[in-house]
């Protein structure tokens, strides 16, 4: 495994927010995929939605990331108490990306299946049976 990273959730204003983590760390943001980027046929996004951040990071030190997104009004609202952040692991290959899923989503609740997402990597989103978020991700093209 490469890493584990914290992933926040946004209600629309996770650009203003790192720009702001920005400031702190300093450094300049690694990734930056707007939900227009992924617009398509099969993932149409809406007007409202279009600038919102799909992904967004920031490196904090060495090895570590911060990672970020604005959920899309057809989501809902993130709950600050609730749904706010998330835990991503970021896999050295698709079948670690697929043990580590399968394993920590045993008796959770799926939201994302793992597979081939629209932005090249493997990846899986899921809630495990005590409640906590994780992405799970193998991007083929990382280098690091």
């Amino acid at each position: 495994m490469r890493t584990i990273n914290p992933w926040i959730n946004f209600n629309g204003n996770a650009e203003e927010a790192f720009t702001f983590y920005k400031s702190v760390f300093g450094g300049d943001f690694t990734k930056i995929i707007r939900f227009k980027d992924l617009s398509n046929d099969e993932f149409p996004v809406e007007e409202k939605d279009a600038n919102k951040i799909m992904t967004i990071v920031l490196p904090i030190g060495k090895h570590n990331v911060l990672i970020a997104n604005d959920v899309p009004d057809f989501m809902g609202p993130v709950s600050e108490n609730e749904n706010r952040s998330k835990i991503s692991i970021s896999a050295d290959s698709r079948e670690e990306a697929e043990k580590l899923f399968n394993g920590l989503s045993a008796g959770g609740e799926i939201e994302g299946p793992i597979g081939d997402s629209p932005w090249g990597t493997y990846a899986g989103m899921f809630r495990d049976k005590y409640g906590i978020e994780w992405i799970v991700e193998f991007d083929p093209t990382y280098t690091g």
